[in-house]
């Protein structure tokens, strides 16, 4: 159930991000969204198979943006294994650890879109309207990120409940 509830949050994130933030000209720009199911499947995971769903998720947005493919997925897949390797040192739900995590996460992604310029054209042309976007974007972040996973594990909490609600419905329909 779940894996459920990731399927239905990514496909709302997706939404949120490609249709309806888009409409706003106060946020015409903003940071992947994807970046919270990210982060919130890297804190909860206790086994290494949600690397398969975080590739899932990449190669999602990697087959819908106009990026080079794999931009997405590389750096889903780096912001899971820095998260996992920083929740070993530090407390996991503290919520400078989740500041800190969506700040980074946010960077890494405009890292990885750097790189890849540098890689492709062998210089940089980043200038202030560049530098510019990366500060708002981590800002954003900075405000939105850790609010998104609140919202998310409330919305989780509150899924698992329903699930057992239901489970325990059907049960006493089989009792009888």
């Amino acid at each position: 159930m779940n894996a459920v509830f990731f399927i239905i949050l990514t496909l709302c994130l997706l939404v949120v991000q490609t249709i309806i933030l888009p409409c706003f000209s106060w946020f015409p720009q903003c940071f992947d969204l994807m970046i919270i199911n990210v982060l919130f499947l890297s804190l909860i995971a206790s086994r290494n198979s949600m690397v398969f769903a975080i590739a899932g998720i990449g190669c999602i947005m990697d087959s819908i943006s106009g990026t080079p493919f794999g931009y997405y997925l590389f750096s889903y897949l780096w912001i899971y294994i820095i998260v996992r390797l920083a929740r070993q040192l530090v407390f996991k739900h503290s919520f400078i650890f989740i500041v800190i995590m969506s700040v980074v996460a946010v960077l890494i992604q405009h890292g990885l879109l750097v790189f890849s310029i540098l890689v492709k054209h062998g210089q940089i042309d980043f200038d202030s309207s560049d530098a510019d976007l990366l500060m708002k974007q981590a800002l954003w972040g900075l405000v939105l990120i850790p609010a998104g996973i609140w919202v998310v594990r409330g919305l989780r909490m509150n899924w698992i409940y329903i699930v057992k609600q239901l489970q325990k419905q059907i049960m006493k329909k089989h009792r009888r």
